[in-house]
């Protein structure tokens, strides 16, 4: 299937690695012209060479830039000013009791991982508009629906995102523009590596071991039994992106492994 996006320009917020990555890759393959973002050269770069490798003639290139913060977005905004996609994926996590979340943890989360989206997308809808059409994309999760008990300000997040989605798709109704959340669910990242070795050592077992109790303990529901790979969510998130999906929009599309149970 032609996905139709050949020549669009692409921003994929905290692109060097996980999901965010893959996107950006996958985004790239069907011939977008794709900005990588990462807070650091060296991660950037790093980014950008795995694309070359990975798809011949990428139109790739990065841009260092904290866009969990306002300065960040700012810089950035003056270097990318116009974008027909926007997949807003930034987005930090971090396990802990909610009696000992600080006020700052909220603030620090709801600026990261609410805030970021936010500001990109008041920035490049205008110009979405004014051509009929574009994409607008929030990495949520299925922790918006299944709210994690382990980490609530995680959770708030991506309810948020997924609010923030569907109010802005009523916003732009009766154009070519559409704006979605995706569902993920628990997804094999860096970040979700780095966590499952760092038990997996403190337990004195295997990854594989770590994962199996993961999924019979903290998501029994998941029907999938395994984490998710990085691909398999940015192989929905191209979809959603591609002029193909037209009748997407406002949606809170679930690619999260059946974790939950609703089926509405």
């Amino acid at each position: 299937m032609d996905l139709g996006l050949e020549g669009k320009k692409v921003v994929v917020s905290g692109s060097t690695a996980g999901i965010g990555f893959a996107i950006a890759a996958a985004l790239a393959a069907e011939g977008g012209q794709v900005i990588v973002n990462g807070r650091t050269d060296r991660r950037v770069t790093a980014a950008l060479n795995s694309i070359r490798q990975r798809v011949q003639n990428a139109d790739v290139r990065g841009i260092a830039a904290d866009l969990g913060t306002a300065p960040g977005v700012a810089a950035f905004l003056q270097q990318v000013p116009e974008a027909d996609i926007l997949v807003n994926n930034l987005g930090i996590f971090e396990p802990k009791p909610f009696l000992e979340i600080p006020d700052s943890g909220w603030l620090r989360f709801f600026e990261v991982n609410v805030l970021s989206g936010v500001r990109l997308s008041r920035h490049y809808l205008p110009g979405m508009l004014k051509k009929n059409w574009g994409r607008v994309i929030f990495i949520s999760s299925e922790s918006a629906q299944h709210i994690p008990a382990e980490m609530i300000h995680y959770g708030m997040t991506k309810t948020a995102q997924v609010a923030i989605a569907r109010g802005l798709a009523e916003s732009v109704a009766g154009t070519g523009v559409t704006v979605n959340s995706l569902l993920a669910g628990p997804t094999a990242s860096e970040g979700v590596g780095d966590f499952v070795e760092g038990m997996a050592k403190q337990q004195g077992v295997t990854k594989a071991e770590i994962e199996k109790q993961f999924f019979s303990t903290v998501r029994p529901s998941s029907l999938l039994k395994r984490f998710e790979t990085p691909e398999e969510v940015a192989a929905v998130a191209a979809f959603i992106a591609s002029t193909q999906a037209t009748a997407i929009n406002g949606s809170a599309v679930r690619a999260e492994g059946g974790v939950i149970r609703s089926i509405f």
